[in-house]
């Protein structure tokens, strides 16, 4: 099938048809992901889509349109109110950032009335204050939102990238007229960037946009990919959390295994400190996303976020589990009575344990756990110190391999705890 994709790049063409060759040597060298040196541990940030989707109408609600004012703002948040510190590096621009038409060198450009200084500026601006910038494109002829795509133009807007100093690509799957084109458009775009020499995270939704056809081969995903979305874009809403760990539980067996330092399961932005969520709905994303070694980007305003939802969001142990350097994603390993276990194995042998009730009526459950049956039955053999996170921090003290623990666990809420040997 000839493709605009491959035109003008006969090593290229050569160096994907042997790709297949590659990937089995790379298998049984052990390596895990793409080889970027990059997102060692899950990427933490902000990206604007959750909170302020397409919003292009600067003159009615110039604090919430998508404009170089709103991440100059949120990237002086970042710094002033402890986030960076935190570990939240990434300061993440989502779709409708570009002009209508690419430029006449067929380079794209940011809207020059909502973006007025250009990315390059922005970029500038953002490395200024110790953090990185991340931006948008997509893999087919248009965005999801109709500006333009990258097929075509793979090369052109990686090196436009680079040039503009971007650490970070989020690179969507809308308009792709083939699961072919879209496979080819991912791989192509992965290895263009690395062609820039710049370190550029590289965020793919290609199984989310492949799953309807067929099944995702995560062993090429991971090759090409640094984090990559599964399943749908999240909502300010319990029901759409619930259908995240619902999807994740369901798929557990064909994504817990390819996470790993260098390339991780999305299951999308944190969306702690919007409208959408209750208290405990809010500690049980924050505590899932730790135990799934997700990537951490945050969707809120950092203008007019509460005390306590920023506590919980900066909260140095969750944090702490989310980038532990063993890189192990969790998964669920018991649900019984309303009631799920989830456990993640941890560097020093140790492992974090999230209790969810599922229950939405009534109060506070008791859950009681056999400390045998914790971490595979090696979590406290023969004994560890179990410290509980969340909701709030308690030392449960010293905790023998044949003993039990009781844990309350409120209605749509979670209890996450730490054990060490």
């Amino acid at each position: 099938m000839a493709m605009k994709l491959l035109s003008g790049d006969t090593p290229l063409v050569c160096e994907l048809a042997l790709r297949p060759l590659a990937l089995v040597f790379w298998s049984i060298l052990g390596a895990r992901a793409l080889d970027n040196g990059l997102a060692r541990t899950p990427t933490m940030g902000w990206l604007h889509w959750e909170r302020f989707m397409c919003n292009l109408d600067c003159q009615e609600e110039p604090d919430a349109c998508i404009s170089e004012q709103l991440f100059m703002q949120m990237a002086e948040l970042m710094v002033s109110d402890g986030w960076r510190d935190a570990g939240y590096e990434y300061l993440c621009i989502d779709d409708c950032w570009m002009a209508p038409e690419r430029d006449s060198k067929g380079r794209l450009q940011a809207d020059p009335k909502r973006f007025p200084s250009g990315i390059k500026h922005l970029a500038n601006y953002v490395h200024s204050k110790g953090l990185k910038l991340g931006i948008y494109a997509d893999v087919g002829k248009k965005t999801c939102a109709g500006f333009p795509g990258s097929f075509g133009s793979y090369d052109i807007d990686a090196q436009t990238f680079a040039d503009w100093g971007i650490d970070l690509l989020k690179f969507d799957g809308c308009h792709c007229d083939s699961v072919v084109s879209l496979a080819n458009g991912y791989k192509y775009m992965s290895l263009a960037l690395n062609r820039t020499g710049r370190s550029i995270v590289y965020s793919c939704e290609w199984p989310l946009y492949l799953r309807p056809f067929h099944k995702p081969n995560y062993t090429d995903i991971q090759y090409y990919c640094n984090h990559w979305r599964n399943f749908d874009d999240v909502y300010d809403s319990w029901e759409s959390i619930k259908s995240i760990l619902a999807w994740t539980v369901t798929h557990q067996k064909d994504i817990v295994e390819v996470a790993g330092p260098g390339g991780w399961n999305d299951p999308d932005m944190l969306v702690i400190g919007n409208f959408g969520l209750s208290w405990d709905q809010q500690v049980t994303q924050m505590a899932l996303w730790a135990i799934m070694a997700a990537p951490l980007l945050m969707s809120n305003d950092l203008r007019q976020i509460s005390s306590q939802a920023k506590a919980l969001l900066q909260n140095e142990d969750v944090i702490a589990i989310n980038q532990d350097p063993l890189g192990k994603q969790g998964y669920c390993f018991r649900k019984e009575n309303e009631i799920e276990v989830w456990e993640r194995p941890l560097s020093n042998l140790a492992w974090a344990v999230a209790v969810r009730n599922l229950q939405e009526i009534g109060g506070p459950r008791f859950y009681t756990i056999q400390i045998s049956s914790l971490g595979r039955g090696l979590a406290c053999n023969p004994g560890c110190i179990i410290t509980q996170i969340l909701p709030e921090k308690v030392h449960l003290g010293f905790y023998e391999w044949p003993l039990t623990l009781k844990t309350r666990i409120n209605p749509s809420g979670t209890v996450l705890l730490r054990l060490e040997r």
